[in-house]
């Protein structure tokens, strides 16, 4: 779910580390690093033995980088090769440990270095072939391989200084700490919002996500590469937690305080032709029954051809009852007759399915307000489909001007990439979302959670996971 949205969150952060880098580079203020570098999605799982391996990588750099080099060496390696070798590793150590050794060794790292690049993928990877007739070819294309960091704005007059750097790790720190300013952020929060925006993102929640994370970051200390991703994934994962929690009871908890007043809970169902109103509802009276419910449903879309058809086979099909009328009779009707019969038998939960209509038909959004004033309904919650994206929303705002939505229920979201209609119609109408629906079958509804949410838009692989608290 949501891939679009993630690969627009991890863009930003590969944009600001990339910008911070790029001018410490030309500050010569950046130094490499050896340890491990995280991805932005990494941020999210809170994984124990991932986090001690992290504080090792970046507490414990000297032993860590003297071990490697004692089991690299343990091979069947002539005592000539181990002292070769100990200059080339010895990089890795703290600069007044490199002072100490003989210029022999460092003349001898350069060697072997011009020998072994050719075939480096990272910072600890090694080639043991030994080919110094190609030395020049190799120095080419170990250039091609080097990271996008360095590669840019290379010194063509290098000094003898920087021929001794080793391919960089991606892991790296400032000598002098970096901090965050607007300057840093003005393009690549553009850029953000422009993605959002084009991720059907409403243009009032893009601007209250960007700002958000301006305000977070705008400031902040930096000190390795790795800070950087950190402090945008919990910007915007804050931006974006504030956007999709919009408080209000749930469902269920509401049917439990009509329940022990002697009634049943009435939900009136609205949205346009074609998001899945009698499908969503099918789903929910299953939900409701598997849970001890008993819900009936009302077959209030009287002028749809086929309406009454389509609602039966579902109520048949999870086994509960519909109330339903001759097709051309009154939907008010039939909805009040359903709330009679489920307060006559003892029931918990009324649906009252109605029929699609376009928010700019003013003759059905009246007849739509007559339902609501004859049922009473408690709920009128506007079924969107989450594919249309910002259509959606467009169209549960003139619905809420029009009746006063209670909530939202969401269906297709399994199958939407961008996340636009998730991330905006709760937040722009002010009502939470109720559902979700997951599916074809009528066990896939899922009933919405903000945090749920949040893992799917900040998780690598879609799973749920556990979100690590700034």
């Amino acid at each position: 779910m949501f891939e679009s949205l993630k690969k627009k969150f991890s863009r930003t952060s590969d944009k600001l580390e990339e910008e911070l880098i790029e001018e410490a580079q030309e500050e010569n203020n950046l130094e490499e690093e050896s340890g491990k570098k995280f991805s932005f999605f990494s941020f999210g799982r809170k994984d124990k033995k991932e986090e001690e391996d992290s504080k090792s990588d970046v507490a414990e750099i000297p032993q860590e980088v003297e071990s490697i080099q004692e089991t690299d060496t343990s091979d069947d390696e002539t005592s000539d090769d181990k002292d070769e070798k100990s200059g080339l590793w010895s990089f890795g150590k703290k600069s007044s440990d490199n002072k100490e050794e003989p210029r022999e060794e460092e003349e001898s790292a350069e060697e072997i270095q011009e020998e072994e690049e050719p075939k480096k993928s990272h910072f600890w990877s090694r080639n043991k072939e030994e080919d110094t007739e190609e030395s020049e070819d190799a120095d080419e294309k170990t250039e091609e391989k080097k990271s996008r960091f360095w590669s840019r704005n290379k010194d063509n007059d290098s000094s003898e200084e920087n021929d001794e750097d080793e391919e960089p790790s991606g892991m790296f720190s400032f000598i002098t700490a970096k901090t965050i300013s607007e300057k840093h952020l003005e393009d690549i929060l553009w850029e953000l919002e422009m993605g959002l925006l084009e991720g059907d993102v409403a243009m009032e929640v893009a601007s209250a996500v960007v700002d958000s994370v301006k305000d977070d970051l705008v400031g902040r200390k930096i000190k390795r590469s790795n800070d950087i991703t950190e402090y945008t994934y919990n910007a915007l994962r804050n931006a974006v937690a504030e956007i999709i929690d919009i408080p209000g009871k749930s469902m269920t908890e509401m049917i439990e305080a009509k329940k022990a007043q002697g009634e049943p809970l009435v939900v009136m169902f609205v949205g346009i032709n074609g998001t899945g109103k009698t499908t969503t509802i099918g789903k929910l009276a299953n939900y409701y029954l598997k849970k001890g419910y008993t819900p009936v449903i009302a077959a209030a879309d009287t002028f749809r051809a086929g309406a009454i058809e389509q609602v039966n086979y579902h109520a048949d099909k999870v086994g509960v009852k519909l109330i339903k009328h001759q097709k051309g009779s009154d939907p008010a009707a039939v909805a009040f007759d359903a709330v009679e019969h489920a307060k006559a038998q003892g029931k918990e939960l009324v649906l009252i399915d109605t029929a699609g209509r376009m928010q700019t038909n003013t003759n059905l959004m009246d007849e739509m307000k007559k339902i609501k004033r004859v049922a009473k309904p408690d709920l009128v919650v506007f079924v969107g489909d989450a594919l249309t994206g910002n259509d959606a929303t467009q169209q549960a705002s003139k619905f809420n001007e029009a009746i006063d939505l209670d909530g939202v229920i969401l269906t297709k979201a399994d199958a939407d990439s961008k996340g636009g209609a998730s991330l905006s119609i709760g937040y722009v109408i002010k009502k939470p979302i109720l559902f979700l629906g997951m599916g074809q079958g009528y066990d896939d509804i899922k009933e919405y959670d903000a945090d749920w949410m949040l893992n799917q838009l900040f998780s690598e692989s879609g799973e749920e996971v556990n979100i690590n608290e700034a």
